[in-house]
């Protein structure tokens, strides 16, 4: 288990003096003091009971506890990209599963017709349809769309 008194974010600030060689070009990179960056490092160290990081004032080398932890940071923040970018797809292009409830005179025809070439615009979208005449509970049948006519005319409830 990870040593909780370690932040995330000062394995990130490691990660970025060690890509960058160097806390002045880290610093900069980052909108960071180098004061601030090389004691964030520093705590780092002590938190974690070892040096990671050989210093002088013209040249950063990594001790091999360094190395370790630097080829564990490159891996986390691949993932911790590769997450962001799992979810930023997700809200471009509508995709999951829907569930809708429809009048069951209502259902063959939007079953029929507007179901099929809504699927083909949307083919990550999976929709199981519910016809029934009855009141829906929305959370308790965990249904997103209901469909129900009011009189004459046609109304819309989307729980969300």
């Amino acid at each position: 288990m990870i040593n909780m008194n370690v932040e995330w974010n000062d394995l990130l600030l490691f990660l970025q003096v060690v890509e960058r060689k160097g806390f002045t070009s880290a610093g900069e990179a980052l909108g960071i003091p180098k004061s601030r960056l090389s004691r964030r490092v520093t705590l780092l160290e002590a938190r974690l009971g070892t040096r990671l990081l050989q210093r002088s004032s013209r040249r950063l080398s990594l001790t091999d506890a360094g190395q370790a932890l630097y080829a564990h940071c490159q891996v986390m923040l691949r993932e911790a990209e590769a997450g962001i970018a799992a979810v930023q797809q997700r809200s471009t292009r509508p995709m999951g599963k829907v569930r809708l409830s429809l009048p069951v005179g209502l259902s063959e025809m939007i079953a029929g017709t507007l179901l099929p070439r809504f699927l083909q615009c949307f083919p990550d979208v999976q929709v199981a349809v519910q016809a029934t005449n009855r009141s829906v509970d929305l959370i308790a049948e965990q249904v997103d769309v209901v469909v129900r006519g009011v009189g004459t005319a046609l109304r819309l409830d989307t729980s969300s």
